[in-house]
């Protein structure tokens, strides 16, 4: 079977090289794909085709892509965390160095002295003691969010010397082994802001996200605080930011989200979305996703999706794999046993699970199935997609 995949942004050939092109059609105009590749454009409104069976986003977020509504079409969304997380990790200890050291407003001094050589001497003698800062060993970090991102800055803020409290109540087994074991637990969001000197945030934005640090929280700061955020702008509540830096509560804001409010404010460092814009992170993203989509497409595994359940089942020999997503409601995986058993056809291995409204069946049959016991389950009320791989 020949598979097609439009991107919608230009998406790193090294990613593209893990979809061989004797089973793959590759382009940004074509009709009828089997799956899209995107990383920012915005797919909010533009129509997606009936054949789209994946959607694979190069990067973490998917604020983009209207999951809900593929969702309800049994398409799984595809994304690539921790595959940008060194990049991340790196911006945010260079803006904790910014911040600390107040580089930013030394450089600009700097760039505006005027005069000779001496007469810039002495007034690079006179004006460096506005810029005194602060070392980071011994100072506290609090993170909040302890996924790929989180865990890395958290590690290396150790190494660098800090104390570090971590905030996740829905940290993984996967990152809760990568995590330090010197990474102290913060007892809640209030505990954690009363006792940073700095703060990073690395979680997804959603309604319990929105406005995170917030006015009451920054409050409960440290004198010459630092935020920093390199994960969605919406997550600070930048009015309660701008407040606190001009009431002297705050030392410094260090984002990569530039708007009117922020970019020209003097204990504000700005930076143009630079968090994963590097070359390596871009590739690990590219290669991640794709091959993603391609286990999906060939062998129905999901892995890292974002709106369906981790299912990875090994092909059993000699058999015929039927992919199914369907609503989580009871006696689903019963009925399509039933319309099995029906045509006579033997199961050699299934493998089920669920992720809140939506749950996910692979099924290795004995021998082949029609595409007339295909159009029996997709019948079946609850189920949204099934095909054979």
């Amino acid at each position: 079977m020949r598979y097609r995949i439009l991107t919608l942004n230009n998406i790193s050939a090294r990613g593209l090289e893990r979809l061989p092109r004797d089973r793959y059609e590759i382009a940004s105009d074509l009709d009828h794909p089997d799956a899209i590749l995107v990383r920012s454009a915005d797919m909010h409104g533009t129509p997606i085709s009936d054949s789209v069976r994946a959607v694979g986003r190069a990067g973490a977020g998917v604020n983009n892509i209207p999951v809900a509504e593929l969702s309800k079409r049994g398409i799984p969304v595809f994304n690539s965390p921790g595959a940008n997380a060194n990049a991340v990790k790196e911006l945010v200890l260079a803006g904790l160095f910014l911040a600390a050291r107040n580089i930013c407003p030394a450089w600009s001094f700097s760039r505006s002295l005027n005069g000779d050589d001496h007469a810039i001497d002495e007034a690079v003698e006179k004006g460096k003691k506005k810029f005194v800062g602060f070392e980071l060993p011994g100072r506290t970090l609090g993170v909040v969010g302890l996924g790929a991102i989180g865990v890395e800055v958290a590690n290396s803020a150790l190494a660098l010397g800090m104390k570090v409290l971590g905030y996740d109540p829905q940290i993984t087994v996967q990152r809760a082994w990568q995590l330090s074991s010197s990474v102290e637990q913060a007892l809640s969001l209030d505990d954690l802001f009363a006792r940073a000197d700095a703060i990073t945030v690395h979680v997804p934005l959603n309604d319990q996200t929105r406005k995170l640090v917030s006015e009451a929280r920054l409050k409960l700061m440290k004198k010459s605080g630092i935020i920093l955020n390199f994960a969605r702008a919406a997550i600070v509540d930048d009015a309660a930011i701008v407040a606190a830096l001009d009431a002297g509560r705050l030392l410094s804001y260090v984002c990569d989200f530039p708007n009117n409010a922020l970019k020209d404010h003097a204990k504000v460092i700005t930076l143009p979305h630079l968090g994963a814009s590097t070359g390596e992170a871009e590739e690990n993203c590219a290669v991640m996703v794709s091959e993603q989509v391609r286990d999906f497409l060939e062998n129905g595994n999901i892995r890292n999706s974002v709106n369906y359940p981790e299912s990875v089942m090994p092909r059993a020999p000699n058999t015929t794999r039927i992919v199914i997503a369907n609503s989580n409601v009871p006696n689903m995986v019963g009925q399509i046993s039933t319309c099995l058993a029906a045509a006579r056809i033997n199961i050699a291995d299934l493998l089920n699970k669920s992720r809140g409204e939506y749950a996910y069946t692979l099924i290795d049959t004995d021998g082949a199935v029609s595409e007339e016991i295909l159009r029996q389950i997709r019948g079946i009320e609850g189920v949204l997609s099934a095909r054979i791989v």
